[in-house]
């Protein structure tokens, strides 16, 4: 499959809008539950907002990069979205309400390319663009496990 194909992952949370908000806006524990990437860490002040910066530290094995993320959407509640500069990618939360609470989607396409920088790096270190998207996207749908652990943990204890 292509590097460049969009991502995708969803899970539903028993939990309203604003609790899963709570947890995908909070950037350092968001890392947490990440399999790659180790802290998000903003480089200018204001916290979580549009035009925010942030150093993302990733880690597979014992290869370490870092990338820079710019913050493109804050809509409370509804969306998160950041560019990865670096990369060429978009990352993108969705959250939908549902009945049975939230549907949160995580999405990440790459509105251009992938860049050359991201396409040699993965190749040569972390065994090929196509099987590193692969591997991101099984991430991404552990990272939202862990997220719907976390939330609805929070929400059991209310």
């Amino acid at each position: 499959m292509s590097p460049d194909r969009e991502l995708r992952v969803e899970e539903l949370i028993a939990a309203p809008p604003v609790a899963v908000w709570q947890v995908i806006s909070d950037v350092a524990a968001m890392a947490e539950g990440s399999p790659e990437t180790v802290r998000m860490l903003p480089l200018k002040r204001g916290g979580m907002r549009v035009g925010q910066w942030y150093l993302g530290i990733n880690r597979r094995g014992w290869v370490w990069w870092p990338t820079r993320n710019v913050v493109a959407v804050v809509v409370p509640q509804r969306e998160l979205v950041w560019d990865t500069a670096s990369s060429g990618a978009r990352w993108i939360f969705e959250l939908h309400a549902e009945p049975s609470g939230t549907r949160l989607v995580h999405r990440r396409p790459v509105p251009r390319r992938l860049t050359l920088l991201s396409k040699v790096f993965a190749g040569a270190l972390l065994g090929g663009a196509a099987s590193h998207a692969d591997e991101l996207e099984a991430g991404m749908a552990r990272t939202l496990a862990g997220v719907r652990a976390r939330v609805e943990a929070t929400a059991d204890r209310r």
